[in-house]
């Protein structure tokens, strides 16, 4: 038999692999489903890419990759033996198999023990090799055999990070000097002291300053600030300010040029007014299972209970959409989102509705390709095939506990978390994250991964017009930008128990000073009303430019809607620092409607009356040193700051998006993000911007949004020739130089960033192009628009991705957050399912029987029909 099974293997040798350091083996869940060991038909990893497949799906990874050996693995769950011990670890038949295979927490291991079972299997006739079969086996294949069985699952490396357990202890931490300077850093607004940027800053540890890193070096962008202090004063250690928390202090040494360790952290960052001590003491605990006790107060007014319907006998539902999702230690914040997404129909069908498509066209590696995975999971969601009730018989108990285990309790989302993660320095931990800057961060990932396909973002995507007043000379400037989320103020001062709660805060501070037992908490209540009150009041702009001053200005700005979105998402601001650098969760209560109508927050454009900006960029001043100061000259660009910083909260590097903001011919946001898109792999894509000299003027943004051209500046031939050469059309040349102030380079970008238009032949004069501008385009002027500039939704617009509607919109779902901060606690979802509110706990999924409405986090709201 040895001979045979040899001969039998020996075509598909070079086919079969031993896992090399760095190969990810995949034995816990399938690539194209959430089948597993423990499924029915198993799980089948191949030998040489050592992917997994369900049953369901091996077929169509041997018929793309000629594939044909494949190790099947099994586990069989029994429930123990009647007198066995309790607490005795499962039994396993074979000590070597499945190694590093965790017993699926649904099953008590009180009661329940495991036999574990592997074979070869050989495509197309299925002929099986079980294992271990040493001695039959060609040693190559026994060597493989035993390197997958014994290998750390694909997601056991990625868990902790892998040189979290090298950084060793900086030789300057016990000996470091630090200034008596008086600098105290407060708990937020940070900046650059020297380009005034607001991301990747880092607190110099001797002397208090400020600055910005370089790219990359933890995924965030930067001008190197840092490292330039270090030059200039020798002081060499540094902790990164955007996610310090207690379990968590990035330090980097710039004398030893790596991250170290300080166990002084707590000491020298009190030197400058940050308490990690108090921050540990406050609500930081990752365990989401934990009451918030913070300084010692009684817990929240039952918000635990309250919102996670604690004490009511929920009735468990099953089924397609009622799946639940398990946690993999702080995930919930992941989980929350998804089956929100996943219960709007745009998602649905961009995803599920798509989903043998997808599947056919995967890469050959599914398990980091984003559409893969999101129609994986929106099946997992959706099919039902991973929620089903448990057998309900009174009579046969063994069989009811024999049915009860091959029923699915949830599906786990471990390769999508590694996938949206990857790379990202927040989410790519196992720390607690913001459910609001997760949804964000996946409109992101939806938007790279739906070029020439359908984007379900469009539901939520709606253009917002702002409105700057210039304080001194009284004239206004109308600019419009994209958004996908609402955020709206919770003004404490216009709580309707405000009276109460000053009782309870002249209480609470007569027990601190006494050293009394704290009195029972008081959450404020405010009207929906103030929320709303508060997003319209204005906003002061302090550096606003004014183009009729050409200079500095107060300015004043308020928000509109220049279009609805068919699904509103509306988060509420209710956390915030304190100035003892303590994360803060403002405990409040908020009337939220089911029913909302914001028509009267629609923007009107500019009024009769108003007096427009002039539409000047500011004057072009070139530095000394272009690369080194391009930031501090960014106004001298006459680029639009404000939907640079856009982009750069969807986590792109600042001055690419401001490279991007200025090539697209200040077009706003859209079109910026194209342009990123098509260049981010560039390796001078995070550079700084460098200026155009004085022979080659910068763009000058018209009211239509796109760069003003003196009538009588013809593109020139050559330039018109060099495009078409390249297949693009005479016409759209044209407009691509013209929109450019001729400059070639510039106007090739323009042509991949804009779509060809189909109106008639435009004239040579930019006024007429400005007939073409799409309404999308971040237009800085509304000075050809009428008293409704919004896009109606039987308008052919231009963009097609504005969904414009009536502004009246119903309550279908909403994330709450138990804690005291977004870094800690627990997430939990109501989504409003065939008329009933359904509660979705991790796996738990049941019928809500109360839904704590008042006091969620982030709201979903679909367009009501206009009948």
């Amino acid at each position: 038999m040895a001979a045979d099974l040899g001969e039998l293997l020996v075509p598909y040798m070079p086919t079969i692999r031993v896992p090399r350091t760095g190969d990810r083996v995949f034995k816990v869940e399938c690539a194209f489903s959430y089948d597993s060991p423990e499924s029915e038909g198993g799980l089948y990893v191949c030998m040489n890419t050592f992917l997994g497949f369900g049953r369901e799906h091996v077929e169509r990874h041997y018929r793309k990759t000629g594939q044909s050996v494949y190790m099947h693995l099994k586990r069989h769950v029994k429930e123990k033996a009647t007198g066995a011990a309790g607490g005795a670890i499962p039994r396993r038949r074979n000590g070597k198999v499945f190694l590093d295979l965790e017993l699926n927490g649904d099953f008590n291991g009180d009661e329940y023990e495991c036999e574990d079972e592997a074979k070869l299997v050989i495509f197309p006739d299925h002929f099986e090799i079980p294992l271990p079969n040493i001695e039959e086996l060609p040693a190559l294949v026994t060597i493989a055999c035993d390197a997958v069985l014994n290998a750390a699952s694909a997601y056991k490396k990625q868990e902790p990070d892998s040189w979290d357990d090298e950084i060793q202890v900086s030789k300057h931490a016990r000996s470091l000097r630090q200034q008596d300077n008086g600098v105290k850093i407060p708990p937020s607004g940070w900046k650059c002291q020297k380009c005034e940027m607001k991301e990747n800053l880092w607190l110099n540890l001797s002397d208090g300053a400020v600055l910005c890193g370089k790219w990359f070096f933890d995924g965030a962008g930067g001008n190197g600030h840092a490292l330039d202090h270090f030059k200039d004063t020798n002081f060499p250690l540094a902790v990164k300010l955007d996610n310090l928390t207690p379990d968590i202090a990035d330090i980097y040494s710039f004398d030893e040029e790596e991250a170290v360790l300080d166990p002084q952290i707590s000491e020298h960052l009190q030197h400058f007014g940050i308490d990690i001590i108090q921050i540990q003491r406050n609500g930081t605990d990752n365990d989401h299972h934990n009451t918030d006790n913070t300084n010692n107060v009684r817990p929240r007014v039952s918000e635990w209970e309250l919102i996670q319907e604690s004490g009511m006998k929920l009735k468990a539902v099953y089924g397609s959409g009622f799946t639940g999702i398990k946690n993999l230690g702080n995930s919930c914040y992941l989980g929350t989102i998804m089956q929100v997404l996943f219960s709007i129909p745009e998602f649905q069908r961009a995803y599920v509705g798509n989903l043998q498509r997808i599947y056919d066209y995967s890469p050959l590696d599914p398990s980091t390709d984003f559409s893969t995975q999101m129609a994986k999971l929106g099946h997992g969601l959706l099919s039902g095939l991973y929620s089903k009730p448990p057998m309900k018989s009174e009579l046969i108990e063994q069989v009811m506990k024999e049915e009860y285990k091959h029923q699915p309790k949830g599906i786990s989302l471990k390769m999508f978390k590694a996938l949206v993660s990857n790379g990202h320095p927040e989410f790519s931990s196992n720390r607690q994250q913001d459910a609001q800057k997760f949804f964000l961060h996946l409109i992101n990932l939806v938007e790279r991964n739906s070029v020439g396909s359908e984007n379900p973002n469009d539901a939520f995507r709606y253009l917002v017009e702002e409105r700057v007043q210039c304080c001194q000379t009284q004239k206004v400037r109308y600019t419009q930008k994209v958004d996908y989320l609402m955020q709206l103020p919770a003004p404490i001062e216009a709580a309707s128990n405000r009276e109460e709660l000053i009782a309870y805060e002249a209480k609470r501070n007569e027990a601190e000073e006494n050293m009394r037992a704290p009195p029972e908490p008081v959450r404020a209540r405010i009207p929906f009303t103030a929320c709303l009150q508060a997003f319209t009041e204005p906003e002061n702009v302090p550096d606003f430019w004014s183009s009729e001053l050409q200079a500095k200005s107060a300015g004043v700005k308020t928000s509109r809607f220049a279009s609805f979105p068919e699904y509103l998402v509306v988060q509420i601001k209710k956390f915030t620092f304190v100035v003892d650098w303590v994360p803060k969760k403002i405990d409040l209560s908020i009337d939220i409607p089911d029913f909302l109508d914001l028509s009267r927050l629609r923007g009107t454009g500019l009024q009769a009356g108003e007096q427009e900006l002039p539409d000047l960029t500011p004057p072009i001043v070139l530095p000394e040193d272009t690369r080194d100061n391009s930031m501090s000259s960014s106004d001298s660009t006459g680029i639009d700051e404000s939907a640079a910083m856009q982009l750069a909260e969807m986590g792109f590097p600042l001055e690419a998006c401001r490279k991007a903001i200025y090539y697209t011919g200040n077009m706003g946001p859209e079109m910026a993000l194209n342009w990123i898109i098509a260049h981010m792999e560039e390796p001078d894509f995070a550079e700084p911007l460098a200026l155009p000299t004085f022979m080659e003027p910068g763009p000058s943004v018209a009211s239509s949004g796109l760069a003003a051209t003196p009538l009588d500046n013809h593109p020139p031939e050559e330039s018109i020739a060099i495009l078409t050469s390249m297949g693009f059309p005479r016409r759209h040349t044209l407009q691509a130089l013209k929109a450019t102030n001729n400059n070639l380079e510039r106007a090739l970008d323009w042509i991949f960033t804009h779509t060809e238009r189909e109106e008639e032949e435009t004239s040579d004069a930019l006024s007429d192009m400005a007939d073409t501008t799409e309404p999308n385009d971040s237009a800085f002027s509304n000075a050809n628009t009428h008293s409704d500039s919004t896009l109606s939704p039987d308008q052919d617009a231009s963009d097609p991705r504005i969904k414009d509607g009536p502004g009246r919109y119903e309550l279908f779902a909403f994330i709450s957050h138990i804690g005291a901060s977004t870094m800690s606690g627990h997430y939990v979802c109501h989504i409003k399912k065939e008329g009933r509110w359904v509660i979705f706990n991790d796996h738990k999924v049941c019928l809500s029987e109360r839904p704590p409405k008042d006091l969620g986090y982030i709201y979903f709201y679909r367009r009501l029909s206009s009948s």
